[in-house]
């Protein structure tokens, strides 16, 4: 993987010690990717790290883009369910995205399936350019209650048995 202007990344497992950066890149990444509505449900950065201690690390495995020492983003992801996927905006659109997608095929190579807010338009366009359809549009739930999409991944495998 290229992590841009020829720098390697690595996927390595998250460490207690990526907290504060990669609670930051989350709440960046965020707010670049949909932020009227970063404004409207205005969390502090407290906030984001209680609910990234206490829910995302507690029901995930996590894994970390690295690139020259730098954490460039994360994958939270419980069995085939992605639960968070997000790059820090000075990586983005340089292929740690999709490094971090196709890892997630690779631990769930049947079926991987995930959430977006509808308003993330780049990050459906990404998704749907990696092979996952829309399969459900709804309302997700509280605290956000905001109207997102619902995704689905099906492997080589199981497209053969289904033809």
């Amino acid at each position: 993987m290229d992590g841009g202007e020829g720098h390697p990344a690595v996927i390595r497992e998250y460490r207690e010690d990526d907290f504060e950066a990669v609670t930051r890149l989350w709440r960046a990444a965020r707010e670049l990717a949909f932020p009227d509505f970063q404004r409207r449900k205005g969390h502090t950065f407290e906030e984001d790290c209680d609910y990234f201690r206490n829910v995302i690390l507690e029901s995930n495995d996590v894994w970390v883009a690295e690139v020259d020492g730098r954490v460039a983003g994360f994958l939270a992801i419980a069995g085939d369910f992605v639960d968070q996927l997000y790059i820090h905006p000075d990586f983005q659109r340089r292929g740690l995205g999709k490094e971090l997608l196709d890892f997630a095929k690779a631990r769930s190579p049947e079926h991987v399936w995930l959430y977006t807010l509808q308003v993330n338009t780049n990050g459906r366009a990404f998704y749907e350019k990696n092979g996952f359809v829309a399969v459900r549009f709804g309302v997700s739930p509280a605290p956000e209650s905001e109207p997102d999409v619902e995704y689905h991944w099906r492997g080589k495998a199981r497209v053969k048995d289904e033809i």
